[in-house]
């Protein structure tokens, strides 16, 4: 395996995401690679399945359904992440508004046939593949999902990169979260137009303080050896019986897309 492993033990141990549910299901025990390729191969058969067969989504709905509750996550948990894709409902809403083609009365209003398919199309495709990423994120830490890019041969560089965004993800939040308490024990608020000034201000010294950052950190891992790679702690590998378990999620949903395409 490549360089990404240590990688992502080093910069993602820190802590869980707020997406994590901390749990002790069969799901949470997964390797986690398994679990990236059921979620990517429910995904495909998701999408790879036609728009008019309205009741193979609904069978997809009820096996994640099948799936949080084998995980223990709360449906209002799952809910609640589900507004991720409010943008994408706003679009998928004006669809019918603007599309062109073969119009229909509904409540008063002429909307096109084709942008009705086209945002139920939408609408439902994209609530499952947020619905399962939401699972997989609530069942997986992020340093495990690392570490599952890298046994699924994810180029290295490309796991040592999001390893680094993740781990200065949080360390720019905190710095943010730092300098918000410092203005505001000085009796800042911002109220308008006249304190954008402060908050470029702001703004700027986070970039660079944040650059500053940066370098030190890179000069300790130069000073310790690095040269583009990381070693490999963590061994990830899964059973026969493990990766049956995980795919049986997308297998169930192919059988589904199969007699949607059928019936």
């Amino acid at each position: 395996m490549g360089a990404g492993g240590g990688t992502a033990h080093a910069f993602s141990s820190g802590g869980a995401h707020r997406l994590y549910r901390h749990g002790h299901s069969p799901v949470h025990a997964l390797p986690p690679h398994t679990k990236l390729a059921a979620v990517f191969a429910f995904v495909v058969v998701v999408v790879s399945t036609p728009r008019e067969a309205m009741w193979a989504f609904a069978a997809y709905a009820l096996l994640l359904a099948v799936v949080a509750s084998v995980a223990r996550v709360p449906a209002g948990f799952l809910l609640k992440r589900l507004l991720i894709e409010v943008p994408f409902v706003a679009f998928a809403v004006l669809m019918p508004f603007v599309a062109q083609g073969e119009r229909v009365d509904v409540l008063g209003m002429s909307l096109s046939v084709n942008g009705l398919w086209g945002a139920w199309n939408v609408l439902a495709k994209g609530t499952l593949g947020v619905a399962a990423s939401v699972l997989l994120a609530s069942t997986t830490e992020l340093r495990e999902l690392l570490l599952g890019l890298q046994r699924l041969k994810l180029p290295p560089l490309l796991v040592q990169i999001a390893s680094f965004m993740i781990r200065y993800g949080d360390v720019i939040t905190d710095e943010m979260r730092r300098m918000r308490i410092a203005r505001e024990s000085r009796g800042f608020e911002a109220r308008g137009i006249r304190h954008w000034g402060v908050l470029a201000k702001s703004a700027g010294a986070l970039f660079i303080r944040s650059y500053e950052r940066g370098e030190r950190v890179h000069l300790a891992m130069v000073s310790r050896g690095y040269a583009g790679s990381m070693p490999v702690i963590d061994e990830v590998t899964a059973s026969r019986a493990q990766w049956s378990y995980a795919l049986a999620l997308p297998c169930a949903a192919f059988a589904v897309c199969l007699l949607g395409w059928v019936l």
